[in-house]
């Protein structure tokens, strides 16, 4: 009887046509899927029996390396290599459940997957299955190479860097500029991309800092020198030596980043610190230093326009800059104490940036920045006090000038009234014989003044500002560079590190912009790809802003007649006004370990530091001219987890 002869309907036997036509369909149809489902298995069994060889070869020639010490010859790492190259296994490029077809050397070549398929490597050298085809193999297979013709001399955890004559290598830090970013900032644009989130990249940059600091005169200070806070002689803490670690100029920094089309780029940056403190923040038990926020701004950038936008924190526009006018391009002093050094010119602060390129060699650039303004006064005066009465007159004048800080402000801090943002228009131009730049900065300062016997007070707004250049030349040889900058104006104090005063007061009460210059130039010099070696010189200057009062002497700021006696002797009083600082920084940095788990550098920086007050007397007509001096020095260690 047939197979099928006993199939019924409702009780009926099947028509002997449909019978015919069923059995020809389990005929055909089981025994084809049924060998095609099996050649399927056996194609996938194939292919992974083939990855774990591939693995456990893998896993061999990692643990020889290792095992490999790292004091074989250049002669014997050569010719091993030559016998791994001329060994090494063909790799096809097969797609799951597809035939090779033999080409004419009988060299099974697998055809190109369509385009969107999944693409799996597949090794022919080997012990290749017959179950890939279906039948035997007709490719004779390449043996694998003997275990003892695969050593390599292994790359080392470190690479010491101290014995390099000829520098051939190329190391993780880039040291050739005068203003290399791995000391003054992160250098994260030059790392690779960690994660993608979405359509966004997302680098990670910084180092981990441990740095030794000493002063000549105890200043209470941690990573950063308040330049013009050095005691004249009558100070205690004049002469007394102050030592100290720190681990606060750690540094982090992200970058996001997108490229919406071609020509489109944004970017995201924040950096970090630890240069912050808080009131339970101490040095006896824990160092619980806090995070601050360094820098952290949003870019857009449409490279065929040349149109490049900044908003959010960062370097003022009037800091000099190496190349154009776009973050992370400052030229900056490599040194380590953070507070920079004398005549530098800079701020980092909340702005609005639009610059525009030409062939990325010519520049404009105009910023909108958060203001603040520093008030410097020969007597005691804090807001809301009142000043000497000017001659002629029976009372001075009430001021305000500021206010503490309030909802997420510092309220130990005196906040300035600002009627305007300072404003900053710079133009630059990149040639093959340096960078060159110039700018112009408007600034504008207000206080409230209630006039003497009256009841009510007037805003009164004084402006101010300055030009500057700056410069980043060559010398004949990428191995030396001059760098320079200079900012000349009145209420510009607030732009140099020493913070000389940006205003005081006329003997109205209006703000009087105080005069300033500041400038700086340096020399570095790169004897070696992982030397850094800097020299720099720095001076900031005040001239005088004073009226005379009734009781006969100068008020204000510069004033040339107070008894300044007690500034020579201990426990002397001494009120001398700043006039001149003037500096001279010289250092350098070793990149001496570079390797697979990140790079060390260590830095020197020396810098001693003159301070001149303008000239008083001893109350018996005799001329005094106090100064006073100080010296620094910091040893300090980085070590970069991302520069690999």
């Amino acid at each position: 009887m047939s197979p099928f002869g006993g199939l019924t309907i409702a009780g009926n036997r099947l028509p002997r046509r449909y019978r015919l036509l069923l059995g020809a369909v389990f005929f055909i149809g089981s025994p084809v899927t049924a060998f095609a489902q099996s050649a399927d298995d056996q194609e996938l069994a194939a292919i992974k029996a083939e990855m774990r060889m591939l693995e456990g070869r893998l896993q061999a020639i990692e643990q020889r390396r290792h095992v490999t010490t790292a004091t074989q010859t250049a002669h014997s790492a050569s010719a091993k290599s030559s016998v791994i190259r001329k060994s090494a296994p063909r790799v096809e490029t097969a797609r799951v459940g597809t035939a090779p077809h033999t080409s004419g050397r009988n060299t099974p070549v697998y055809p190109a997957a369509p385009a969107g398929s999944r693409i799996m490597p597949v090794s022919t050298a080997g012990f290749a299955p017959a179950a890939v085809t279906g039948r035997a193999a007709t490719v004779p297979s390449t043996p694998a190479p003997a275990a003892t013709d695969v050593h390599q001399t292994p790359p080392p955890l470190f690479q010491w860097l101290g014995n390099q004559r000829n520098e051939a290598h190329r190391t993780s830090i880039d040291l050739s500029s005068s203003s290399p970013l791995a000391i003054t900032q992160t250098e994260v644009d030059h790392l690779p991309p960690i994660f993608q989130i979405g359509n966004l990249t997302v680098r990670l940059g910084g180092f981990v800092d441990f740095s030794n600091i000493w002063r000549s005169s105890n200043m209470t200070s941690g990573p950063a020198t308040a330049w013009n806070n050095f005691p004249y002689a009558n100070s205690p803490n004049h002469g007394l030596s102050e030592e100290r670690f720190s681990a606060q100029l750690t540094r982090f920094s992200t970058l996001l980043e997108a490229n919406p089309t071609k020509s489109v780029r944004l970017q995201a940056y924040v950096e970090s610190d630890f240069g912050g403190s808080g009131g339970t923040t101490n040095s006896v038990q824990i160092n619980g230093y806090t995070p601050r926020l360094r820098q952290g701004y949003f870019t857009f950038t449409e490279k065929n326009w040349g149109l490049h936008v900044l908003m959010g924190q960062a370097w003022s526009l009037t800091t000099n800059y190496a190349k154009g006018v776009i973050p992370r391009q400052e030229q900056l002093p490599a040194v380590t104490d953070n507070n920079q050094i004398p005549g530098i010119t800079f701020t980092r602060v909340p702005q609005i940036r639009i610059a525009k390129d030409w062939d990325r060699k010519y520049w404009i650039a105009l910023s909108i920045e958060d203001p603040q303004a520093t008030v410097g006064f020969s007597d005691a005066l804090s807001s809301g006090g009142t000043l000497p009465a000017s001659y002629g007159r029976l009372a001075g004048p009430r001021v305000y000038y500021a206010n503490s800080g309030g909802v997420l402000l510092n309220p130990n801090t005196q906040y300035s009234y600002n009627p305007a943002p300072d404003i900053v228009l710079k133009t630059a131009v990149d040639t093959s014989f340096g960078h060159y730049e110039v700018f112009g900065l408007a600034r504008w300062f207000r206080d409230l003044v209630q006039p003497a016997g009256e009841n009510h007070t007037h805003k009164s707004a004084q402006f101010g500002g300055g030009v500057g250049a700056g410069m980043t030349v060559p010398l004949g040889t990428g191995k030396l560079q001059l760098t320079g900058n200079v900012l000349a104006g009145q209420g510009v104090g607030r732009y140099g590190p020493s913070l000389i005063p940006d205003t005081t007061f006329d003997h109205n009460g209006n703000p009087s912009p105080v005069p300033e210059i500041m400038g700086s130039l340096g020399l570095v010099g790169h004897p070696a790809k992982s030397v850094l070696l800097y020299t720099y010189g720095g001076v900031e200057s005040a001239g005088r802003r004073t009226y005379l009062g009734a009781d006969g002497f100068q008020h204000g700021y510069g004033a040339t007649d107070l008894n300044l006696s007690g500034c020579e002797y201990e426990f002397g009083t001494c009120s001398a006004q700043t006039r001149t600082l003037a500096s001279l920084t010289t250092g350098g940095w070793w990149h001496f370990l570079d390797g697979h788990y990140g790079s060390v550098m260590g830095g020197l920086q020396y810098t001693y530091i003159r301070k001149f007050a303008f000239k008083g007397n001893d109350g018996a007509d005799h001329a005094v001219d106090p100064t006073t001096y100080g010296h620094t020095v910091y040893v300090t260690f980085r070590y970069y987890p991302f520069q690999q």
